[in-house]
């Protein structure tokens, strides 16, 4: 979810709070002086129809707005332009919503009717952001991003479950390859190997050929400690299960890489034909990182700059000031995770790869300041560098972002 931007007034507001299978809806005008609802309807097109049909009957004026808090996947139908008759469709935060319930006195009370009035509040306040249209092909870069992202975190969870079940069956791998996945010898040994027993029978010389085979070539230090480890592995009870379960995990985690490897080809073609081609000009910046950032942005047209931007990542910082007296604290957290990470991924890229962000990094360290705020800050100037790129459609100057 993102951060909210202040709107021009509305002459009436139209509050939806959406669930699972139902939706809620308020109508207000801009006096505070409710139209229709609470009104609950089914989240279909005939259940939607029916509501904007009773809407435009007590509705008069425009501009009607429309907000639509963000709950999951959930609401995303409602936030299609294409839905509401030609009216103007904004996004609201719910931390901005659960905020707004605060104030109106019902920290401790949730109802939808009292969700309806918070969001009734804010978007008359002229708060949410508002909700562009965007490309076919940013749909479907999205669409690959996210599965890319799933599948990632289903192959870190497959790596740790696999390198459990290889401890039970190889006892002491890890003291001879601390990295047992992230090496072609640590795949071998765990594809043909589980068994320590065969690998110690086998000898370091002839591991070696048998590597060298398969198109690998392994040091003898390698190979004689690994024969070694095999040597005096300890038998496990359950090692017999646990080999079984081991060729599942691998059989999983090579589709996964598979998996994986396209969502990358795809992206890479998908990204050149988006408005945020100029950003793979930026050293440290490919396709993936790109990416990244371009689903969690969408359209860029809603976004009235860079600072509107970051501040919907939850990267600004907590502030509190009092009788003259300010003190910023960690950063909010308020607002879109994807985002969030896409800028401390591209503020990383920078860091490693452009020397004027290292430059500007080092300067920081030799203040004192601890990794976690170069990051931000380097997420802060790679925020800056990637919106304007997409906002000019520019490739990487160096000279000017010195």
């Amino acid at each position: 979810m993102s951060s909210s931007v202040a709107l021009a007034p509305a002459a009436a507001v139209v509050a939806v709070d959406v669930g699972k299978t139902m939706a809620a809806v308020l109508v207000t005008d801009a006096v505070r002086r409710r139209l229709l609802g609470p009104l609950e309807f089914p989240m279909t097109a005939v259940g939607l129809g029916r509501v904007i049909t009773q809407a435009q009957a007590v509705l008069s004026g425009t501009p009607i707005r429309v907000g639509v808090e963000a709950a999951g996947h959930y609401h995303r139908p409602l936030l299609s332009r294409s839905v509401w008759p030609g009216w103007e469709v904004v996004e609201l935060n719910p931390a901005h919503v659960s905020e707004q319930r605060r104030v109106m006195g019902r920290r401790r009370v949730k109802t939808d009717a009292l969700d309806l009035e918070a969001m009734t509040e804010l978007l008359l306040a002229g708060r949410g952001v508002p909700v562009g249209e965007p490309s076919a092909v940013i749909i479907e870069l999205t669409g690959w991003v996210g599965l890319r992202q799933r599948r990632v975190a289903t192959r870190v969870a497959t790596k740790n479950q696999l390198l459990s079940q290889l401890d039970c069956c190889f006892p002491g791998l890890t003291l001879v390859l601390p990295n047992v996945l992230g090496t072609r010898v640590g795949r071998l040994i765990a594809q043909d190997f589980a068994d320590p027993h065969p690998l110690a029978c086998l000898g370091a010389s002839r591991f070696i050929r048998f590597a060298a085979v398969r198109g690998l070539q392994v040091r003898r230090p390698v190979a004689e400690r690994l024969v070694a480890a095999a040597r005096q592995a300890l038998p496990s009870p359950g090692a017999a299960t646990a080999r079984q379960i081991l060729a599942a995990d691998l059989s999983l985690l090579a589709s996964l890489d598979e998996q994986v490897q396209v969502a990358e080809a795809t992206i890479a073609t998908l990204l050149p034909q988006t408005p945020f081609a100029p950003l793979l000009t930026v050293p440290g910046w490919a396709a993936v990182r790109a990416s990244n950032y371009a689903a969690a942005v969408g359209d860029l047209d809603r976004w009235p700059g860079a600072p509107q931007l970051y501040r919907a990542a939850g990267l600004s910082p907590i502030q509190y000031e009092s009788a003259g007296r300010r003190r910023d604290s960690s950063i909010s957290r308020e607002g879109s995770v994807s985002l969030r990470r896409a800028l401390i991924d591209l503020g990383i890229g920078l860091w490693h790869s452009d020397p004027a962000a290292q430059r500007y990094g080092k300067q920081l360290r030799a203040r004192g300041k601890h990794g976690g705020v170069i990051g931000c800050a380097m997420a802060h100037r790679a925020n800056k560098i990637a919106f304007a790129l997409v906002r000019d459609q520019a490739g990487y100057d160096p000279t000017r972002w010195a």
